[in-house]
């Protein structure tokens, strides 16, 4: 075996900061990361995991339990009930022992419910992303995405290794442009439905029809539409009329509306058999954990049972956004832009510090400049709460000079 030294050329031509490797000499090999851990704090843009108390009282407007299922009792008691009759773990990958009778029902009634001839679970959201995408499409292949996909869109289409083109958001028509224009026999269109940092929907309808037109097929994330938009929360592929249509692939989560944890993804049955033989993260992956799958499957009962859950979601968003002064949503989310990323972190600190846990999101999230607080809004709020909010949020902008 030989060995190639490389000189600072080579390492200019390859990305790489000559600094850092000299910084090493001194510091170890991870010396760099004080470095880099000043330049992220003096941006604004460091992180901490906020730390919840199961005995702390707040209103929580920054997960995205959207329905209000990850306490309901019920749904906490189908979780007990999984987990004392198939253990804490599904203890191997799902084509091992990975998959329990309780997997296969689950993915059964995920199926009847969105209008998909079938649905196959992974153990998150993310997982069913990039194992969907790196199946469907490869090197030689072309992937059209847009700039408000997810970061696990993002991945998915960097792992599988195919041509790339991203357009502007809800640019359907450059997207039509791509396709025509591409040299691939292959082609995969993917998009979010809604949107998770504003809420705001995507063309689905239109993306399809391109889609189609083309020859290539569609995939879209419905993550923060599933219990939100369409017919009884079946979210938006539903509400245009599209369950189970030719060349469309829906993935959603169950850690959302569901309250629960889990990915999906669900198209023909001839996807789902292609998804077990192929995708890496559902191959190599320890199943989804059973208390998970008890609970979304009870939560799923539950919004089968209430189908006006979404409604009264979407009000409470409107009835928050109205009286914070921000855009009216088209889903759950309620984004308010700030700007600058240490005001957002510092109204987001005074929200909590008065019992509200609101999200903020900073870059990379958002684009330099829209630093901002996103609300998410829950079904089971009821309206003294939702002014109480208001109230709170629009108190903490002004602490910060943000009002």
């Amino acid at each position: 075996m030989t060995t190639t030294e490389l000189t600072d050329t080579d390492i200019a031509t390859r990305g790489a900061d000559p600094a850092i490797g000299a910084g090493a000499t001194e510091q170890g090999a991870l010396g760099w990361l004080a470095d880099e851990a000043d330049r992220v704090r003096t941006a604004g843009l460091h992180r901490d995991p906020i730390v919840r108390r199961a005995d702390t009282p707040v209103v929580d407007l920054a997960s995205n339990d959207y329905l209000g299922l990850c306490t309901h009792p019920e749904v906490v008691a189908g979780g007990q009930a999984a987990l004392a009759q198939w253990g804490a773990g599904a203890t191997a990958s799902r084509l091992v022992v990975g998959t329990t009778e309780a997997h296969i029902e689950l993915e059964n009634d995920l199926a009847d419910f969105l209008g998909f001839d079938s649905a196959l679970a992974f153990s998150s959201g993310y997982l069913a992303n990039v194992g969907a995408i790196t199946a469907l499409v490869g090197r030689g292949d072309l992937i059209v995405s847009d700039t408000g996909t997810h970061a696990s869109l993002i991945d998915g289409c960097r792992l599988s290794r195919a041509r790339v083109v991203v357009v502007d958001r809800g640019d359907h028509q450059a997207v039509h442009d791509a396709l025509r224009a591409r040299t691939e026999q292959r082609a995969l269109v993917v998009t979010d439905s809604v949107y998770s940092i504003d809420g705001e929907p995507a063309p689905v309808a239109d993306l399809y029809a391109v889609a189609r037109d083309c020859g290539a097929a569609l995939l879209v994330d419905e993550a923060h539409a599933l219990g939100v938009r369409g017919p009884g929360g079946r979210g938006l592929i539903a509400e245009h009329g599209l369950s189970g249509a030719p060349d469309l692939i829906m993935t959603t989560v169950l850690s959302k509306s569901l309250g629960a944890q889990g990915g999906v993804v669900l198209g023909p049955e001839l996807l789902r058999s292609h998804l077990v033989d192929r995708a890496r993260t559902f191959i190599f992956d320890t199943g989804l954990n059973p208390a998970a799958v008890g609970s979304a499957h009870t939560a799923l009962r539950l919004l089968r049972a209430d189908p006006a859950m979404p409604d009264r979601l979407r009000e409470n968003a409107a009835r928050l956004a109205e009286a914070i002064g921000a855009p009216a949503p088209a889903a759950a989310v309620v984004s308010l832009i700030v700007g600058d990323p240490h005001a957002a972190v510092a109204a987001a600190a005074a929200c909590r510090e008065r019992g509200v846990l609101v999200g903020c999101f900073r870059p990379p999230s958002v684009p330099a400049g829209t630093s901002r607080l996103r609300l998410t809004v829950r079904a089971d709020l009821d309206d003294v709460t939702i002014d109480r909010v208001a109230r709170i949020v629009l108190d903490a902008l002004r602490t910060v000079g943000a009002r």
